[in-house]
């Protein structure tokens, strides 16, 4: 078993789940229209982290949604303060705070500083009008924009988040997206192929055929234009979505692709601690509820079996594109992994998805576009 997840976790993820307006492609644990709700939700996370019995140092910190930034400022005070409490920052800790552009003004922007937020991440998506209300978005490409030169003016890390294949969507339009990211030079950003979610709001136009969506053709395209663009422009590659410039990859996502284990708190937020994986509900109403009535939020439980534990690694270490070194992952998990998956692996190798160099397989140009369809087999063996 990784001796990793019996040390206590230097993670925290904090589920804020109120949005202005649920987007199409959204199946989340939100609610819109629900701000009624944000003291109850407030009182009932801090139960749940009382009952972590911290302090717990953090080496990263991470408030994802939902729409952490749609907090008001006095609930925000209130929640930034007790995750300190409970989760004190180590010097040099990353402690992120997604955000979108009309959300971000002076006043937010000084309180996340003065109590320690050092990287936003902001839910840019595009700076295409039309594209952006074609993805139910609220906020202008100016309102993009100002959010970005506010972010900076505050010095806080920036990672912008962008969506390809919207519908409607061309190469060309996707490529002006990459062109003005890259004009804003944000430390960070991930890339991702919009997908029709069951639960979104797009799924039933999806099965109605009424999103005209781009081939896949050309969504393998917009892929590989924005591996090179921004590759061109001095980001690294490093997980199949993410890409950074030099020294500022997500380190609170690493956390989950390398295994190592993190608190959470939250509706239908999900733990890792000491080898356990806990998943709370994932109905904001029903969290709330458990909590206020002395229950425990956690409705699924999972006491991974060591083998089954290597194997998620495995598949979590090959979504980064430095791969797996086989020599840390044996001291790392205790199992070997040519024993483990091997004749997958060569399998994947010989059709030219993976390759494998001084004992370090990684995914090929070719395999990462295809690697969604490819874990099953490593996660269960004998498929």
């Amino acid at each position: 078993m990784n001796p990793s997840a019996d040390a206590p976790p230097r993670a925290a993820y904090l589920h804020v789940p109120f949005c202005r307006r649920r987007c199409g492609y959204c199946n989340f644990t939100i609610v819109a229209g629900r701000d009624e709700w944000i003291d109850r939700y407030l009182a009932a996370l801090q139960v749940e982290l009382d009952r972590l019995e911290g302090p717990w140092p953090a080496d990263t910190v991470f408030w994802g949604g939902g729409t952490p930034s749609h907090l008001p400022l006095k609930a925000t005070r209130q929640l930034l303060e007790k995750t300190q409490a409970t989760f004190p920052l180590e010097e040099h800790g990353e402690w992120t705070v997604e955000a979108n552009p009309e959300d971000v003004d002076r006043d937010r922007c000084a309180l996340w500083q003065a109590h320690g937020v050092t990287r936003v991440s902001l839910g840019v998506q595009s700076f295409q009008r039309e594209k952006l209300a074609a993805l139910d978005r609220v906020h202008t490409p100016d309102q993009a924009a100002a959010a970005v030169a506010l972010c900076r003016r505050f010095g806080f890390t920036l990672s912008l988040d962008l969506i390809f294949a919207a519908p409607g969507e061309s190469l060309s339009s996707w490529c002006d997206d990459l062109n003005e990211a890259v004009r804003l030079a944000p430390e960070h950003l991930s890339v991702y192929g919009l997908t029709i979610e069951r639960g979104s709001p797009f799924y039933g136009r999806a099965r109605r055929d009424e999103l005209p969506l781009p081939a896949e053709s050309v969504e393998r395209e917009m892929y590989l234009a924005a591996r090179h663009r921004l590759r061109d422009a001095g980001y690294e590659h490093y997980e199949i979505s993410n890409y950074a410039t030099p020294g500022f990859r997500c380190r609170h996502n690493e956390t989950y692709w390398v295994g190592r284990p993190y608190f959470a708190a939250g509706p239908g937020a999900a733990s890792f601690v000491a080898g356990v994986r806990r998943v709370n509900h994932g109905g904001v109403l029903a969290w709330m509820r458990r909590i206020e009535e002395g229950r425990s939020p956690v409705v699924e439980q999972e006491q991974l079996a060591p083998e089954a534990a290597a194997r998620e690694r495995l598949v979590l270490g090959l979504r980064r594109l430095e791969g797996v070194d086989g020599r840390a992952f044996r001291v790392e998990t205790g199992f070997d992994i040519e024993q483990l998956a091997g004749d997958t692996l060569r399998e994947y190798a010989d059709q030219g998805w993976l390759a494998c160099d001084a004992g370090r397989w990684r995914l090929t140009e070719v395999g990462i576009l295809i690697s969604d369809s490819l874990w099953h087999r490593v996660l269960v063996p004998g498929r």
